[in-house]
């Protein structure tokens, strides 16, 4: 028992066989072609949005690394102003005045308000 070939019976999609078919298959042709290009792009511009985020993402990391290493630094302040305050106070030369401690981070300059004052009370030459 041998069967007939169905191939005769079918449409050919061939470019020359029908106009109106191949220009459809082109114009879909093109606008899938469209789709593809766009896809791509869409892609390219992720990667490279990627690469900025991740480029963000190591800034953070060193910035947070940084932070760390600030917080330590500050934390040993107050110990050093202990160190100094003490070296004040066993300071010989020192008069009286210096060797008060006045508590941690109350005082980290000492400003001559005596001499201040002294200018302060002469008469300005406007005055006169």
């Amino acid at each position: 028992m041998s069967r007939q070939s169905g191939a005769a019976n079918r449409l050919s999609h061939a470019a020359g066989v029908n106009p109106a078919n191949s220009a459809a298959a082109a114009a879909k042709f093109l606008e899938k072609k469209k789709e593809f290009d766009a896809v791509s792009a869409l892609q390219r511009a992720s990667a490279l949005y990627l690469q900025r985020i991740e480029g963000l993402a190591d800034d953070c990391e060193t910035m947070a690394d940084a932070g760390k290493i600030h917080g330590q630094v500050l934390e040993q302040w107050p110990r050093m102003f202990q160190i100094l305050s003490l070296f004040l106070a066993s300071d010989g030369t020192s008069s009286g005045a210096d060797t008060v401690d006045p508590g941690p981070g109350q005082r980290l300059v000492r400003i001559p308000i005596e001499d201040l004052q002294e200018v302060s009370d002469e008469p300005k030459p406007s005055d006169q």
